[in-house]
């Protein structure tokens, strides 16, 4: 890096930096993502790696920002590929529960696992690094949560 794009840098507040560095990230990761050797689009991959209990429908829509007619094409490609089935939620038997089956359980690890190496390769950060990036990603999130998904996500 040349001297004057150093010094330019280094006048950006953190708020800047951090943000740089977020969106910075997600590129990384999302061109990386394309590298994973499966059949599977983007959306079902997102998905299974949300799936690591049985849940329902419109919670994971909550958890993967989305709205329930998505979920719902995606269980049902997911479904059909024999990757989860659908069973009864016993505490409500109006509800219906998403569980992987044993093909979408290796599937879900194998994903799990190969994210985890990107985002290390990607990031640079250790293992300690990542879990203080984790919790304060995770304060970033719930704080969007509670003060409003932007419309556009939810669409």
């Amino acid at each position: 890096m040349t001297k004057d794009i150093s010094e330019r840098l280094a006048r950006l507040t953190p708020e800047i930096h951090a943000m740089m560095g977020v969106y910075a990230l997600y590129w990384k990761l999302e061109e990386s993502f394309g590298c994973i050797d499966t059949d599977l689009s983007h959306q079902e991959c997102h998905m299974l790696i949300k799936l690591d209990q049985p849940k329902r429908m419109g919670v994971l829509a909550a958890d993967m920002l989305t709205v329930p007619s998505t979920i719902t094409a995606t269980a049902d490609a997911l479904e059909a590929a024999g990757y989860l089935t659908r069973q009864q939620d016993p505490d409500d038997r109006r509800a219906w529960l998403l569980v992987l089956t044993d093909k979408g359980a290796e599937a879900r690890n194998m994903l799990v696992t190969t994210a985890g190496e990107l985002f290390h390769r990607a990031s640079g950060l250790d293992d300690e690094e990542t879990a203080q990036f984790a919790r304060l990603a995770r304060k970033i999130r719930d704080n969007i949560l509670k003060t409003g998904i932007p419309e556009g996500l939810t669409k």
